[in-house]
């Protein structure tokens, strides 16, 4: 059993047609963009977003107190360490950016032919989540999601996982650029006060206007760039 899985594992599958791609990203521009829908498919970009927070923050030496993930799609990453220092900026930073991150990394593997061991890859990942999640709908969120990624993975065909998997991976290069037009509406109306970005202006003295700029740029740099691995 685990040489076979080994074997899809690295075995390179045939890209999908070009059609099939276009419309995997029609598909998840709809998961994206309208706000009814949103509300439904954001709470998977939180997961993406706040376990960056998370992994940042073990890995400058931080102290992860635990996740929290809320039914309205918002999260929390709760750590303890210095207030102030690299290790606390670089934990800030982390959330917007790590779903285009994700999506990146998703659209390289895909551009090799790999799409089993992307979506392997992304529930390994998410046990390291879960461990660390403090709330019920939070355990929930992070199940299903692991849910459907075994399913796919482990029953779906290779033409399955190959569509699932550019599904996906749009899903994450478009979902990182609408949460940062969100987050400066939020700012604007003076409901963000301890976002991430009004976080970094206080520990950078750089404005959060610049780092929801940065926030964006990177966010569109990955979408752009993700999008030609995708479709060529």
């Amino acid at each position: 059993m685990l040489s076979a899985l080994w074997d899809r594992l690295v075995t390179v599958q045939p890209h999908p047609s070009l059609v099939l791609v276009m419309a995997a990203a029609f598909v998840a521009a709809c998961a994206v963009g309208p706000s009814q829908v949103w509300r439904l498919t954001r709470g998977f970009v939180t997961i993406a977003h706040e376990g960056g927070h998370a992994l940042v923050a073990v890995l400058s030496g931080r102290r992860l107190s635990g996740i929290r993930l809320h039914s309205d799609s918002s999260g929390l990453t709760l750590t303890r360490g210095r207030p102030t220092g690299p290790g606390m900026v670089f934990t800030a930073l982390a959330g917007y950016v790590t779903p285009s991150l994700l999506g990146l990394g998703g659209a390289a593997l895909l551009a090799g032919g790999r799409p089993t061991a992307l979506l392997w890859g992304s529930m390994l990942l998410l046990p390291c989540i879960l461990i660390m999640v403090r709330n019920v709908f939070g355990i929930l969120s992070v199940l299903v999601t692991m849910g459907i990624l075994f399913a796919v993975s482990w029953f779906g065909s290779s033409d399955v996982q190959g569509v699932f998997g550019y599904l996906l991976v749009w899903f994450l290069l478009l979902g990182g650029v609408r949460p940062v037009f969100e987050l400066q509406a939020m700012r604007r109306r003076g409901r963000a006060p301890d976002s991430d970005a009004d976080q970094l202006a206080r520990l950078t003295r750089v404005p959060g206007l610049v780092w929801v700029g940065f926030f964006l740029l990177f966010a569109v740099g990955a979408l752009v760039l993700g999008g030609r691995w995708l479709i060529v």
